[in-house]
Parts: structure tokens; C-alpha cells; sequence
């Protein structure tokens, strides 16, 4: 099953979200930037697994994957893969300015919590 990153990055965990620094934007940057380091640590692993077995194996060696040009249909998924991805790195900005553009949909813990008691 193939998640839906875009459809997901407007999704949000119940409750406050934690903040470690007095400055929103200096929280927002350390979360994009985080965002990007995983999703970097993670394909550069990838791809170095892969790399080497095809050299290893002696089906390609790293500089044919540099010349590599993509036909229409692989540069289109790339296309729809890089959205996805600036889709889960710009996550909490997303999320932020729909906070900001629907205030009366914003409610704190407190308020939740209550309206739970009273059920």
C-alpha cells in the first residue's frame, strides 16, 4: 500500500505540539531541518546499498548511474516524488498557516479534555 504523503502532511497528532525554543521560526527551521536529515540519511544509505551491489555484482558500474538520463515516464515519477517529499519536510509550515487561516478550528488540550468529560 502506497502512502499518500501529500494528503498526510496536513494530518496532526492530538494535543499541544512541543516546543523547545522561544522563537516559532527558529522551531520551525530545527523541524524542517530535521525532516531533511532523516529523509537524507535514509536514501543515502539506500543508494549506497545499491550502488555497491551493482559494481559488486558487475551489472553497472557508478559512473554509467551518473549518465543515466530518465525517459518521460521515470523524470513524471520523480516529478510526483519530489512533491511528496516537500510535502513531508514542509509539514509543519502547512499545518501552521491552516492553523492560521482556520482559528476556529484550533482547540487546546483543556478544551478537548472537557468536552470529553462532559460526554
Amino acid at each position: 500500500m502506497e502512502l499518500d504523503y501529500i494528503n498526510l502532511a496536513s494530518a496532526k497528532a492530538k494535543g499541544q505540539r512541543p516546543y523547545f525554543f522561544d522563537d516559532p521560526a527558529v522551531e520551525r527551521v530545527l523541524n524542517i531541518t530535521m525532516a531533511v536529515a532523516g529523509e537524507l540519511a535514509v536514501m543515502h544509505e539506500r543508494l549506497d546499498t545499491i550502488e555497491r551491489l551493482l559494481e559488486y555484482k558487475g551489472l553497472l558500474s557508478r559512473n554509467e548511474i551518473d549518465a543515466f538520463v530518465p525517459d518521460d515516464t521515470a523524470a513524471e515519477q520523480r516529478q510526483r516524488w519530489h512533491a511528496e517529499y516537500i510535502a513531508r519536510i514542509l509539514r509543519i509550515v502547512q499545518q501552521e498557516m491552516e492553523a492560521l487561516a482556520h482559528p476556529e478550528l484550533n482547540q487546546d488540550v483543556a478544551e478537548i479534555a472537557e468536552q470529553m468529560a462532559s460526554m
